[in-house]
């Protein structure tokens, strides 16, 4: 029974994630494009379900396929994630928030340190111009190997 219990907790816990996240991208299509809220429910439930199609049959119907090396569909997707799209999106992330093409320093940090708790230095500008980017850039390179 409480096996069955925690099972049904699970599910309604991973419902509220969904749903939560798929908020913020319907809220972006809303925002952004001025689309209803029906078109982008639709959109999005149309473009989650293919982008599931991997997950879903990598072990099963596609479990022979291979597409990146000898990986098969879901370690070439865990491969693409980890060592190409978040490395890449990092870089790209903390060069908008840091530079003058992007954001700008200044703004970051009026951002970063509004309400209560920690606060960003301003003489961590050097270091999240340079460093950062280069110790992604090293994280990036180990993970292609």
């Amino acid at each position: 029974m409480r096996g069955a219990l925690f099972f049904i907790f699970m599910t309604f816990a991973s419902f509220s994630t969904v749903i939560a996240v798929f908020e913020n991208l319907l809220a972006g299509y809303i925002d952004n494009l001025g689309w209803s809220r029906k078109k982008a429910a639709a959109v999005n439930c149309i473009v989650v379900f293919f982008a599931s199609l991997p997950c879903a049959l990598g072990y099963n119907i596609w479990s022979g396929l291979q597409l990146i090396g000898e990986r098969n569909v879901l370690d070439s997707e865990d491969f693409l994630v980890s060592n190409l799209f978040v490395p890449i999106g990092s870089i790209l992330f903390i060069l908008f928030c840091v530079t003058k093409w992007g954001w700008g320093f200044d703004s970051y940090l009026e951002e970063a340190n509004t309400g209560k708790g920690l606060k960003v230095s301003k003489y961590l500008k050097y270091y999240f111009r340079f460093v950062l980017p280069v110790l992604i850039l090293i994280i990036f390179i180990q993970g292609l190997r």
